[in-house]
């Protein structure tokens, strides 16, 4: 039998520590090819430099021991690589998710009046075509992008008539579960599989455009309801987006613009408060 590579020159071809590869035997990871009876040295071989750098990157992806040794222990290739590829992919929600973060706290420590101005529009009522369901909070991006989807492929370029948008139940918000209707205005509204022929009702809102990515999209809705409140509005129905430009539109986030719809209603004099009143006084209402 071939004596093999010392744990110092397998250490060296790989990157990794003597204690490392030491580690690794003891957790049951990777076994030497030989371990001398008499002196207890260890040895390795050439084909052994392969797994052991798999089991270095997956502890630095963070991958516990237990399931490094049930990837290891898996025969066949292919459900090998799915294994892997699921905890990347629980890896890349992970950073995905503090990027967003990230961002909004940004905006948030680092607040610019400048970036929000609020335009009080009133909405006719309208005919659209719409894909309308119930979804859980955690389920409206595929629910967007399959509604969207659906809507393309079904109506042409040339037959719509306006950006696309969506009505959010406050349910969706407050309870975790709640109605959303994707829609198009289109030239010639028709049903076809889940696509039906919805009748938007007028309304009165405050809008607001978020500019960008919607990662920090929460901190312009939390800036304009702070505005519909100190301006003395009461909130009426569900919230509206429109997606002047989406991701449909352009792979470009910083070019995306969604405007954010507020029904509001004027307050009864009592039913406001004093601070409330006096920012409505302060701009001519």
């Amino acid at each position: 039998m071939r004596t093999g590579l010392t744990i110092g020159q397998f250490a060296t071809l790989t990157h990794l520590s003597v204690r490392t590869l030491r580690r690794y035997h003891e957790a049951g990871l990777l076994a030497p090819a030989r371990v001398d009876p008499h002196t207890g040295y260890r040895y390795y071989l050439p084909e052994q430099i392969p797994p052991a750098q798999v089991i270095h990157r997956l502890r630095e992806l963070d991958v516990p021991l237990a399931e490094v040794g049930s990837i290891l222990a898996t025969d066949d290739p292919q459900q090998r690589a799915d294994l892997i590829l699921g905890h990347v992919q629980r890896l890349e929600d992970q950073l995905d998710r503090t990027r967003a973060a990230v961002v909004s706290l940004r905006r948030l420590l680092r607040p610019d009046p400048a970036d929000l101005h609020v335009e009080l529009r009133s909405v006719p009522a309208r005919t659209v075509v719409a894909v309308t369901d119930e979804v859980d909070i955690d389920d409206s991006l595929a629910f967007y992008d399959a509604a969207m989807a659906e809507l393309d492929a079904a109506f042409a370029p040339a037959e719509r008539t306006g950006p696309p948008g969506g009505h959010y139940a406050n349910e969706l918000f407050t309870q975790g579960t709640g109605a959303m209707t994707v829609f198009r205005p289109v030239r010639d509204p028709r049903r076809s599989g889940r696509i039906e022929i919805v009748e938007l009702p007028a309304a009165d809102l405050a809008v607001a455009v978020h500019a960008g990515p919607h990662d920090d999209i929460d901190v312009t809705y939390g800036r304009l309801g702070a505005w519909v409140v100190a301006h003395a509005l009461g909130i009426d129905g569900p919230i509206q987006e429109t997606y002047r430009v989406g991701p449909r539109d352009t792979a470009d986030s910083d070019s995306w613009r969604t405007e954010i719809g507020w029904p509001t209603f004027r307050l009864a004099p009592d039913d406001s408060p004093a601070s409330s009143s006096a920012g409505a006084r302060s701009h001519g209402w």
